[in-house]
């Protein structure tokens, strides 16, 4: 009777562990199929990884066998190149190769050039990679007597300098993501960055000068800090360091608008043809592509150089907003031509640069568990700053949390598990029980 109780009891046994193989493999393969929970709503791209192959091979072959890269408009790598046997070795290393007949040297002693002439106002030159080309533009403020000794100056460099004219006003965007004000007018929130003591705001540089005090509304009711350092012209940033030392626990997400925010995971080099997104506190989110690097501005207070050249538009006010892609912080707002309604072209500040030079690094860049480019749903006050309520989204979930929602692969997977524990278990169990039995019977037999 005892025996055919056990019997009955692996035979259960056997059949849940399988009914539970079965089930948590549906559960594994539909959380797979379908999206994850909270699917990131943020733009997204994927101009990253092959902007990094392409600065690779430029960094390798060098500045005199190589004119510049950019991603095309299906994601890929391409670098501009001046020989045949360069082009092999690109094409070897995955990327598409074009060949052009100026090299990276010869287009950085254009600019040079350039910016040995005498100064003006209202113009500005970039280096286009994908025409080979340096490109001069003059806004509407530059008189036809400056712009016909510019153009005089360019036809010495040569034929692979093209000049255009702009009907707008380079100008810097004084006046993003939040707001902040002072006596020397508005501007938006960047990043928020830490030298690992104190906490402090990354933006424009011409927004104000050392000393500059901040609010966060205009009443002056809530001082937001003060700036400490910074750099313009010449570069564009500076660093306000927060009233109470301290940025908030909301401090790594920048607001895209209605209470969202994108969870800002690390900085990065942008690549010409990539996409992407800028925030500031006049326009809101806004998209686009970088269309030049290396970017020299003659704003009417001084020239700044080594700027992202974007067709994203920006308006008075975004000055210091932060621009990013899939969640890796790559610029803040410096300034441009035009307005969102007409579209024109608006520069920026690259943030590796102005973080190396003021010591300090993205708050909450040491998280190991935030997704590029997760969106979440923003606190009132976050992106703002000072935020200090808690983000929440994926991010901010438990690991218990994440193994227990029925939408992951967790659950399914430690069913699985259970099932396999427990078939093996009821095989082993059977098998030693015929061991022993085989053991009796055949001592009973050969005694």
């Amino acid at each position: 009777m005892r025996h055919a109780r056990r019997r009955i009891v692996r035979r259960v046994t056997r059949l849940a562990a399988v009914g539970g193989l079965l089930v948590g493999s549906a559960m594994v393969t539909r959380a797979v199929a379908s999206e994850p929970p909270d699917a990131s709503t943020a733009p997204r791209t994927l101009a990253r990884t092959a902007s990094g192959a392409g600065a690779d091979l430029v960094s390798r072959l060098g500045t005199d066998r190589t004119a510049g890269h950019w991603v095309d408009s299906d994601g890929r790598p391409v670098v501009a190149v001046t020989d045949e046997h360069t082009a092999e070795e690109v094409r070897r290393a995955g990327a598409t190769a074009k060949r052009v007949r100026h090299s990276m040297s010869e287009l950085r002693s254009a600019t040079s050039t350039l910016r040995a002439a005498p100064r003006v106002s209202g113009t500005a030159w970039a280096l286009d990679y994908r025409s080979n080309e340096v490109v001069v533009r003059g806004d509407r403020t530059v008189s036809r007597s400056d712009w016909s000794r510019l153009t005089g100056v360019a036809q010495g460099i040569g034929g692979f300098v093209r000049m255009e004219r702009s009907e707008g006003a380079f100008t810097t965007r004084l006046n993003g993501a939040e707001p902040i004000l002072s006596t020397a007018g508005r501007c938006s929130a960047g990043f928020n960055v830490t030298d690992g003591t104190r906490d402090f705001i990354l933006t424009a540089g011409h927004c104000g000068p050392t000393g500059s005090v901040w609010f966060g509304d205009g009443r002056g009711d809530r001082q937001v800090g003060r700036t400490v350092a910074g750099s313009f012209p010449g570069d564009d940033f500076s660093l306000v360091e927060y009233a109470n030392g301290k940025a908030g626990d909301g401090a790594d997400l920048v607001a895209v608008g209605d209470g969202k925010g994108v969870r800002i995971t690390g900085t990065g080099e942008p690549a010409v043809g990539q996409r992407v997104f800028r925030s500031g506190s006049t326009s809101g989110l806004r998209d686009g592509r970088v269309t030049a690097l290396d970017a020299t501005v003659n704003y009417p207070e001084g020239t700044v150089t080594g700027l992202i050249e974007t067709d994203v538009c920006a308006e008075p006010g975004d000055s210091g907003g932060p621009m990013f892609s899939e969640g890796i912080a790559l610029g803040v707002t410096s300034g441009g031509s035009g307005d969102c309604d007409k579209g024109g072209t608006t520069f920026f500040q690259p943030l590796p640069e102005a973080m190396e030079s003021l010591g300090v690094r993205l708050v909450g860049s040491g998280r190991q568990d935030a997704a590029a480019g997760t969106s979440a749903t923003a606190p009132p006050s976050a992106a703002a700053p000072g935020a200090s309520a808690p983000a929440t989204g994926v991010e901010g979930s438990t690991l218990l949390a994440r193994l227990t929602d029925r939408r992951n692969v967790g659950p399914g997977l430690l069913i699985v598990a259970g099932s396999l524990v427990a078939l093996v278990a009821t095989r082993w169990i059977r098998a030693e029980a015929d061991r022993k039995a085989y053991q009796r019977h055949y001592s009973a037999t050969w005694g």
